[in-house]
């Protein structure tokens, strides 16, 4: 029997430069097996597929070794966050109205 194959996207944005790979794997392939599919891998060795967040069309995936991709699916990969956003807007907060109290 013929196995069906079904076409997805993988994608990676890295600081400088992003990927956005067209993908054939087998129908019931997982979301993290499909990663390593892909070959993203030998392009962003600092990637550590087996443990990186993933999302598809922008919702992460919390289960990827379970989650079956579908037909047409786009899979991203996330890097950490630098900062994060919460303490970024509280440092520009408190820094706007330190100078407001200045100009006062």
């Amino acid at each position: 029997m013929v196995e069906s194959v079904i076409e997805i996207e993988v994608v990676y944005a890295a600081v400088d430069r992003q990927v956005l790979r067209a993908v054939s794997v087998p129908e019931g392939t997982t979301v993290r097996d499909a990663l390593f599919k892909s070959g993203i891998g030998d392009e962003f060795p600092e990637l550590d597929l087996a443990e990186c967040p993933v999302g598809i069309f922008g919702k992460v995936i919390a289960d990827p070794e379970v989650r079956l991709i579908q037909a047409g699916d786009r899979i991203e990969i996330y890097r950490p966050l630098l900062a994060d956003p919460k303490e970024v807007r509280r440092l520009r907060a408190a820094k706007a109205a330190e100078a407001k109290a200045r100009n006062q």
